[in-house]
């Protein structure tokens, strides 16, 4: 089992850092660690974040798979693999971004939204799949999805997911969540990170019940 796999497994969500600040970095993954939260994303267009990426990475490396996202392109992918990612998320179907990613070390999550689009990203590489905007599709989609993606593919719906709509897309399969505002949003402490992600949990426990 690969670590991606092994640490969805063990929380599925991933936490997406938008907007977060290199001297705050530190202290909200500690709140997200606490909660089990293992996969924390800074994506591209917050404040300094190959700073934010490289303080996660020496701090937590060992803890946690730090990761890039919004990488949009081949040159970013190998400026986040410098700095520290160990997985590179994209918000599109880039098979150049793809490539330079796996090429650079690191696991790659393109987004998708189409099948087309989910399976030249398979082609291209890609370790895992991110249904984007999740609020675009339904957990019917991705339930017919699964039917024809080879088996074992891990899907994980981004974008408007909430405790209270986990459970339908649990049941068609998904295996992650990527979570961004929901959890994290600029200006957020990190009292109030750990109170929604627990609430996340707390929802997972609940569906994951007999």
């Amino acid at each position: 089992m690969s670590e991606l796999a092994q640490r969805l497994a063990r929380n599925p969500f991933v936490a997406i850092l938008r907007g977060v600040r290199s001297d705050e970095a530190e202290a909200i993954a500690e709140a997200l660690l606490a909660e089990g939260i293992e996969i924390l994303e800074v994506p591209l267009n917050s404040p300094q974040p190959l700073e934010s990426i490289g303080r996660l990475a020496k701090r937590f490396g060992d803890r946690a798979l730090v990761g890039a996202g919004t990488v949009l392109d081949v040159a970013s992918a190998t400026a986040v693999a410098r700095a520290g990612a160990r997985i590179a998320v994209m918000p599109n179907a880039d098979a150049d971004v793809v490539r330079a990613s796996k090429a650079a070390g690191m696991i790659a999550m393109p987004g998708f939204l189409t099948p087309s689009e989910a399976f030249a990203m398979l082609a291209a590489g890609a370790d895992a799949l991110k249904l984007f905007p999740a609020e675009a599709s339904s957990p019917g989609v991705l339930q017919a999805l699964r039917a024809v993606l080879p088996s074992g593919t891990a899907v994980l719906p981004v974008g408007g997911v909430r405790p209270e709509t986990l459970g339908p897309w649990l049941a068609a399969g998904a295996v992650g969540f990527g979570i961004g505002s929901a959890i994290y949003k600029p200006g957020s402490t990190p009292e109030a990170v750990r109170e929604h992600a627990s609430a996340f949990n707390a929802a997972l426990l609940a569906h994951r019940k007999p």
